[in-house]
């Protein structure tokens, strides 16, 4: 049994939930999401408040539970509130630049990387070193932030690369250490 899909999830104030056919259309402030709902469980929808409940009590409906109950959490902070996910480039010469829909990093290969920003996402330079990707879908906005740290991964013995902001890179001693 899941213990995340048992949950009842909570609507803030202007945040609006709407069930049509199998689509989840949750609406807020900052915009608007769908998701559409397995077979395998089913909603109730009330003024204030969202539960989901497997059909049956097979493994399969049970896991679609908790599944279905996380997304839709993350839909619900992200029309309300939105997400965010800093990186920062570590390194002499790492470098980002926002020009209009892309952002230009300099990671140190002979040329620039440009990579475009996906539509719904909004990059925001805080200091050449350091930009911050938000927007109102999880999903995408940390799937973006991956695809940029892509770019040049933190390697472990100097600890240069792009890196999310406050993650810990394990650094290792290296030759001298043998």
């Amino acid at each position: 049994m899941s213990r995340i899909g048992n949950r009842e999830l909570q609507l803030p104030n202007g945040v609006s939930a709407n069930l049509n056919e199998n689509v989840l259309t949750i609406k807020g402030s900052k915009g608007e999401l769908t998701l559409t709902i397995s077979n395998l469980v089913k909603l109730e929808i009330n003024e204030t408040s969202i539960s989901v409940k497997p059909v049956d009590n097979t493994p399969r409906a049970n896991v679609m539970q908790g599944t279905t109950n996380s997304l839709i959490h993350n839909m619900i902070i992200g029309v309300s509130e939105g997400f965010s996910k800093g990186l920062e480039a570590v390194g002499v010469g790492y470098r980002f630049n926002v020009q209009g829909n892309k952002i230009v990093i300099n990671a140190g290969y002979s040329h620039p990387v440009e990579i475009i920003v996906p539509e719904g996402i909004k990059a925001e330079l805080v200091s050449n070193t350091e930009i911050t990707l938000s927007g109102i879908d999880k999903q995408k906005v940390t799937e973006f932030a991956a695809n940029v740290r892509k770019v040049r991964t933190p390697e472990p013995y100097k600890g240069k690369g792009i890196r999310y902001k406050g993650e810990y890179v394990r650094r290792k001693e290296g030759k001298k250490a043998a």
